[in-house]
């Protein structure tokens, strides 16, 4: 889809997009952000037992672990 300069349309366009685009706004279920911050918090909570980048990799299961040293002679 190519880009559109703003610039470029007339005033009775640019109205057109706005309602289109609050259109489709308004058919969002909106949720207020206290209830749905608590949802994330507990969700990441929930799952931070497994989470490598909490928990960490055991090194038997480290894919990118060192195999060998490198000797300089």
């Amino acid at each position: 889809m190519p880009a559109i300069n703003i610039e470029d349309l007339s005033e009775k366009d640019k109205l057109k997009m706005e309602v289109e685009q609050l259109r489709k706004e308004v058919k969002l279920e909106r949720q207020p952000v206290s209830k749905c911050s608590e949802e994330i918090k507990n969700y990441i909570e929930e799952r931070s037992g497994e989470d490598p980048l909490v928990k960490g990799v055991p090194e038997d299961k480290n894919p990118f672990k060192e195999k060998g040293g490198c000797i300089i002679a």
